[in-house]
């Protein structure tokens, strides 16, 4: 008996095709969302923004200061009341450099809202769209920080502080979370672990070993080079 001859099902090799492509490109879309997610994100276009660092930067000193700073972090807020109207002035007079970075390493202290990735992507919101502003931005989040394990402000909140300091153009850039990718990767290629995190000139300090007087040394060389000559401002 002669064997019977198969023939091709070509309904089930192209459906089984269609399916096989289908996956691809769901695997391809999941592939992209997830790299829109987790990749760097969008990087402010400012002239104050530094494109190699990230940081904003205030001043053209020889001598670079870097501060990585976190909204919610309370320790950075007294730092800031100790050594910020110093390093603002010192890079005003062109002293030093002030490099500020905003990052995010304390989310898990505002409920569930991302406190510190939104506040420090409204900063570089606001650098971005209003530079000149930036400065009284970042004091007035300081003036304004709210408490750990609250739910931080909103955003709102924090377009009402922008407008506030003359920055009113940066609310929609802060209402989409422009720069929230880039600030999680920004925190996580300076590699912080604690904030605040204080450099001179590249080198880290270590504040746990009381390194922080070399930043007081430092800001005590500025003060005395600023300081005006007492023999020439007698009568």
């Amino acid at each position: 008996m002669a064997s019977a001859q198969k023939s091709t099902n070509w309904f089930v090799v192209g459906v089984s095709s269609a399916v096989v492509v289908l996956l691809i490109g769901l695997g391809g879309l999941v592939w992209w969302l997830n790299a829109q997610a987790t990749g760097p994100g969008t990087a402010p276009q400012s002239s104050v923004v530094n494109e190699e660092t990230g940081a904003i930067t205030f001043g053209e000193g020889d001598t670079e200061v870097d501060t990585f700073v976190d909204f919610m972090c309370p320790i950075c807020n007294s730092f800031e009341q100790q050594f910020g109207e110093q390093l603002q002035q010192a890079a005003a007079s062109d002293e030093i450099t002030l490099n500020i970075h905003p990052v995010s390493i304390l989310d898990r202290y505002s409920q569930n809202t991302k406190f510190s990735t939104r506040a420090a992507s409204a900063m570089y919101c606001v650098a971005d769209e209003a530079p000149d502003a930036a400065l009284d931005f970042f004091n007035a989040l300081f003036a304004n920080q709210p408490e750990e394990n609250s739910t931080g402000l909103t955003d709102e909140e924090l377009i009402a502080i922008a407008e506030q300091v003359g920055a009113g153009d940066a609310a929609s850039c802060i209402t989409d979370g422009t720069y929230k990718n880039f600030v999680t990767s920004q925190t996580k290629s300076h590699e912080i672990q604690g904030t605040p995190t204080v450099e001179i000139d590249g080198t880290r300090l270590d504040l746990n070993a009381g390194e922080i007087s070399k930043l007081e040394d430092l800001l005590a060389e500025v003060s005395a080079t600023t300081a005006p000559d007492e023999e020439n401002t007698g009568e």
